[in-house]
């Protein structure tokens, strides 16, 4: 294929893109969907598994209560319509990694419906993505191709994962560019997260997504043939993958050709997309009605009765916390990112003088060296408690940022919180005027060459006696004071 350099921006901007995601989310239950077997990631295979998962004859069903809870709290967090009456299907198709030949899941009516999620976009602008249905299913097993010894002629399968309980969450085909694909998909990750339904996990699996891409002339309200692209494990993958797709179906149409549809996977390693199969040549799934489930009834005293376990959602919480604290868009969204994170956060800032203080402190100073360490929060020897110690200290000119910045480096030196620092170091700013002018006198009296120099218009020269004096008072000088009385000095 030509790469996307060889594509020139012209060709590019005569197609617009259109994309739909299919991302499945593994529930965050103690057991499966239907038994009572552990929902647990990485034990021994074939372990957590019972004739249930097994498809065995004479097993049957029983529906999981907090997957339903968590179904409809995942529905809520991205606005969907709850059905009150909703069923369960046989999705039936024959592979080595479904024992029952067939997969419980729901088909005509599910039990969340016509959500959204809004995005931002390349302008600044915020972009509404539609979700069609988020349904409850029962995950598959998991087909071993390699790692053993017969593995070039042998398949194993690890039956753990049949009858995990997983919700599918399909977009409606709004997004238009790789990069809104990425969005959405952070937004989506962020809202279960929150909403505590799922850990997210793509490495485990936890979190997976597929995704249809087409492409049609710009300004056409008709649709290409969709390509659907699989084996995508990351978020930053999806995007590489999509960009790769757009820009094959582009060159294929440009030459003349076709597009097939099909299913493509994603190979990583050469950032590409080969075929895997024809969707003419797709399995008729011949769903029908699931007959040891009956009818799944979610009352709307149940429904609210979940609505009230929902948490004040991300975007929201970011908007809130610009208006209480005064803080910036971006340290917003950075302290946002977890719930946790945000919670913490709001803890300290309940009890600072100054919250935006602390989160420039939390962000900058303290997570700079966390990331230096190779540390979590959780591992930090400053506590969120010292840190608002210092930020306060900060905010009433008892302490200068070089002076925290160097207790900071002892915290971490000695790993001991900053209160206990502080305690024994005992800084003291110096913002006595009187005291400054003093040092400030002796600068510039020994210093009449950079004095002449000022008076002659260079004024970043004030610069020098700035850190002159600081110098000379061990950098216990108030930087603001500082600065206004050699200002004052200079010009008289």
């Amino acid at each position: 294929m030509t790469t996307a350099s060889a594509l020139s921006p012209e060709i590019v901007a005569k197609y617009e893109p259109v994309i739909g995601l299919e991302v499945h989310v593994q529930l965050l239950t103690t057991t499966k969907a239907f038994c009572g077997c552990a929902n647990r990631y990485g034990s021994a295979p074939n372990t957590n598994v019972c004739p249930t998962c097994l498809g065995l004859p004479g097993a049957l069903p029983v529906l999981n209560r907090q997957a339903v809870e968590f179904a409809v709290l995942a529905g809520q967090a991205l606005h969907c319509q709850i059905r009150e009456r909703s069923i369960f299907a046989r999705k039936n198709y024959f592979y080595p990694d479904s024992p029952k030949g067939y997969q419980i899941s729901q088909f005509d009516k599910p039990i969340a419906e016509h959500g959204f999620i809004d995005v931002p976009t390349a302008d600044g602008s915020i972009k509404r993505i539609g979700i069609t249905r988020a349904h409850m299913e029962e995950d598959a097993g998991k087909s071993i191709h390699d790692g053993f010894p017969d593995s070039a002629t042998r398949t194993y399968v690890d039956l753990n994962r049949c009858g995990t309980p997983l919700i599918e969450i399909v977009s409606e085909p709004d997004i238009r560019t790789p990069d809104e694909a990425f969005e959405y998909l952070t937004r989506l990750r962020e809202i279960l997260l929150y909403a505590g339904v799922s850990d997210c996990n793509m490495e485990e699996g936890s979190l997976r997504c597929d995704a249809n891409v087409s492409i049609m002339p710009r300004g056409s309200s008709t649709f290409g043939k969709k390509v659907e692209v699989k084996n995508v494990n990351s978020f930053r993958f999806i995007r590489a993958a999509l960009e790769y797709e757009i820009e094959r179906q582009i060159e294929v149409v440009e030459s003349g050709g076709v597009i097939a549809q099909e299913t493509r996977l994603w190979n990583a390693s050469e950032g590409r997309t080969y075929p895997m199969r024809s969707k003419e040549q797709a399995h008729d799934y011949r769903y029908f009605p699931e007959p040891d489930l009956p009818q799944l009834v979610v009352s709307e005293a149940w429904q609210a009765e979940i609505a009230a376990k929902l948490p004040e959602l991300p975007e929201p919480r970011r908007q809130r916390m610009i208006a209480a604290y005064d803080l910036t868009p971006q340290d917003a969204q950075t302290l946002t990112a977890t719930r946790e994170f945000a919670d913490r956060f709001e803890a300290a800032a309940h009890s600072a003088k100054s919250p935006r203080r602390l989160a420039n402190l939390l962000l900058s100073e303290l997570g700079g060296r966390l990331k230096a360490a190779n540390l979590e929060l959780a591992g930090s020897p400053v506590s969120l408690d010292g840190l608002v110690l210092a930020a306060d200290l900060l905010e009433e000119n008892k302490l200068s940022s070089k002076q925290l910045k160097q207790l900071f480096d002892l915290c971490f030196e000695h790993e001991e919180d900053f209160p206990a620092v502080f305690e024994r170091e005992k800084p003291e700013q110096i913002t006595d005027s009187s005291a400054l002018e003093a040092l400030i006198d002796e600068v510039i009296a020994a210093n009449p060459k950079q004095v002449e120099q000022y008076r002659a218009g260079k004024k970043t020269v004030a610069g020098f006696f700035v850190g002159q004096v600081m110098r000379a008072s061990k950098g216990q000088a108030n930087p603001a004071l500082l600065n206004e009385l050699v200002a004052r000095k200079l010009d008289g």
